[in-house]
């Protein structure tokens, strides 16, 4: 590994195995116009996926073809190592996964194709007449895009591959809001502008036409979803413990013992509920954790009014901890210094991060969706989620993956993501920040540990509901239910309700993710304490991040092979 990712390093030549992750890169972002769009790779901006039945075929023709390549292939050093161990983990189960049947019932409320389709549009550029244009078409595409994806699912379903039925409905209520007189197509229409100026009469009239195509579209979604799934939906939440591993490698990249990982969530839950009672009496001596939280809400100093203040305090925020940290506990390279802060035109709440195009022409974005009608925001509460997002969280991570191109190959730069190592190392990054003293506030103190708080209530709730296991004493114990889930969310969360209401969804419809974010920390957590037992006196965590980090994404069962043999 090179020493200091700041400089130039001489580049590694290119193997065998290297080519053909590239090719594979390539042949995706062939078939795939929206995963294009995503990474920033420019040529197909007009175009949206074939989602198709034949489409999964041929994607799974793909991985096949290139898994069976990889087998004739010889690793030259450890770069090659650390490549074929992510491509035959990462393809294998999305193999397993397709061979299952998983793809035709994938519809949850925040990451399937019903999303995805939108979200594509948040990432195209709008400065110019041409941008819109561009926009404009890809619009025109969307109907058939869903007919294929809608297509999927039915064929699902007539196999008895159906997601709950409460994902169904949600998603019922998610098309309706889109296409509302107040939804993203009226305020995406109304909202266009090429920078400064107003659109060409003729672009605009392009644009409404596409977006009244798309917005029919999402209307007639909602109507197919109801007619075709709704009926066949199961009742139950539940994915069962055979889908549940499954999932759960996907997310991890490793295997867990469930029944252990569900009792240390517990474990986990009570000891940031005890810290969080320590925090309360520093905040107000004698108060409880709710009483401590409602008086930060009321704090003039945490408080900030509209989107506009939002935004620049994000910028800022973000800004000075690339500054401080820069050079002193990272190194971070020079296109990596700059993150844009932005409100997302959706309005459904939480904070994500897309990374920047291979070029950096397009930074990483920290995004803000701001549920409708909310103009307050307390920092306290989301200085944390700033640096999971930000430094030393994703952007760091992800754009620092993407600017090494000297050392990775294009797949593993930019299109390798697996939630627990990245999830994973954000909230390590949170504790992090923590320990560096950046989080010594008792208000930003007690953001933190509500943060995690949820983290850890998840990993007992996802497991606990998709895999049959007894509730917990302090919810009545027995088969967990969605009002057990709630009582239990809502009393280790101190959140608004529409964004927990939303929070417990996803998990049920997204079984194995949520949980992969603190299971990650683990890991990570583990491996870095590993590592430094192993080093004793020499042991240097900046150097431990930066080897780390230079692999890029991985599954941890491969981070924690690579890091143990660099340390070895």
């Amino acid at each position: 590994m090179t020493d200091n990712p700041t400089s130039p390093a001489p580049i590694r030549p290119v193997t065998a195995v290297d080519r053909l992750a590239d090719e594979y890169f390539d042949a995706v972002v062939e078939a795939s116009p929206m995963t294009a769009t995503y990474l920033g790779v420019p040529g197909r901006d007009d175009e949206l996926d074939d989602l198709s039945l034949e489409a999964l075929e041929e994607q799974s023709q793909l991985r096949r073809r290139t898994l069976a390549a990889l087998d004739g292939l010889k690793p030259v050093d450890d770069v090659d190592r650390v490549t074929m161990s992510v491509l035959r983990e990462r393809l294998g189960l999305a193999e397993e996964t397709y061979a299952a049947g998983y793809d035709e019932m994938d519809l949850n409320v925040l990451a399937s194709p019903l999303q995805g389709i939108r979200d594509t549009f948040d990432l195209m550029p709008t400065a110019t007449d041409d941008d819109w244009a561009t926009i404009a078409r890809r619009m025109t595409q969307v109907p058939r895009a869903l007919d294929q994806y809608l297509d999927v699912l039915a064929h699902g379903a007539a196999r008895g591959l159906v997601a709950p039925r409460r994902q169904v409905e949600e998603c019922i209520t998610q098309c309706a809001e889109l296409t509302a007189d107040d939804g993203y197509f009226a305020r995406l229409v109304a909202g266009a502008t090429a920078g400064d100026a107003d659109l060409s009469q003729a672009v605009r009239d392009e644009l409404e036409s596409g977006v009244r195509e798309a917005a029919d579209a999402y209307a007639a979604a909602g109507e197919r979803l109801a007619r075709d799934l709704l009926d066949k939906a199961p009742e139950s939440d539940a994915a069962g413990r055979e889908r549940y591993l499954l999932m759960s490698r996907s997310f991890l990249g490793t295997t867990v013992d469930l029944d252990e990982t569900y009792a240390w969530g517990q474990e986990e839950l009570a000891r940031i509920t005890a810290e969080m009672e320590e925090v309360a009496g520093r905040i107000r001596p004698g108060a409880t954790v709710r009483e401590a939280i409602a008086a930060l809400d009321v704090d003039p100093a945490y408080q900030l009014h509209g989107t506009d203040e939002l935004k620049a305090w994000m910028q800022g925020k973000a800004d000075g901890a690339i500054a401080a940290l820069s050079g002193t506990h990272f190194d971070i390279p020079e296109p990596v210094r700059t993150i844009e802060c932005l409100i997302a035109p959706t309005q459904t709440g939480g904070i994500y991060y897309t990374g920047p195009s291979d070029d950096f022409s397009r930074p990483g974005r920290m995004w803000w969706s701001v549920p409708k009608g909310v103009t307050e925001f307390g920092t306290w509460r989301e200085l944390t989620t700033v640096y999971h997002e930000g430094v030393p969280g994703h952007h760091l991570q992800v754009a620092q993956t993407v600017f090494r191109r000297e050392l990775l190959n294009k797949y593993r730069r930019m299109m390798v993501w697996c939630s627990g190592h990245g999830e994973g190392w954000a909230l390590y990054a949170e504790r992090l920040m923590a320990e560096l003293g950046y989080m010594d506030d008792p208000g930003d103190r007690m953001g933190l540990l509500d943060g995690q708080s949820l983290r850890a209530a998840r990993v007992v709730l996802d497991i606990g509901i998709h895999c049959g296991l007894e509730a917990p004493a302090e919810v009545g114990g027995g088969a967990w239910d969605y009002d057990k889930a709630w009582t239990f969310l809502t009393a280790h969360s101190n959140m608004d309700e529409a964004f927990l209401r939303f929070e417990l969804n996803r998990y049920l419809g997204w079984p194995g993710q949520a949980p992969s974010y603190k299971i990650g920390e683990r890991i990570w957590r583990q491996l870095r304490a590993e590592v430094a037992a192993r080093e004793g006196d020499a042991f240097d965590v900046k150097a431990f991040h930066r080897r780390a980090l230079d692999l890029g994404s991985t599954g941890l069962d491969t981070l924690r092979e690579a890091v143990l043999g660099m340390s070895g």
